[in-house]
């Protein structure tokens, strides 16, 4: 079975999505090891930088995937699948 250039233009771009989510994911669940560590710290300012980060984080990953919801369905499935790669990657590490 053969692929024509747009059906592997379409598999690329889901790769590329794919990969964006993974790298979204590790980025996101990194933050958040990093704003807990800060909102349960005793230090001065550090829950206040702890809430921004979680701001932040929240207002990343829902612009990753609002921008792949509107290139389509396929674009955001991989996007999602591959926040939940980063995330599993993530877990791992810290178990």
């Amino acid at each position: 079975m053969a692929l024509d250039g747009q059906r592997m233009t379409d598999l690329a771009i889901l790769g590329l999505w794919l990969a964006g989510g993974a790298v979204g994911g590790l980025i996101y669940f990194r933050m958040v090891r990093q704003s807990a560590g800060l909102l349960l710290s005793g230090r001065r300012g550090a829950p206040l930088l702890g809430g921004a980060l979680v701001l932040l984080r929240m207002a990343g990953i829902g612009g990753g995937l609002f921008l792949a919801a509107m290139q389509g369905a396929g674009p955001l499935l991989a996007a999602a699948l591959g926040l939940l790669l980063g995330r599993h990657a993530v877990m791992r590490r810290a178990a």
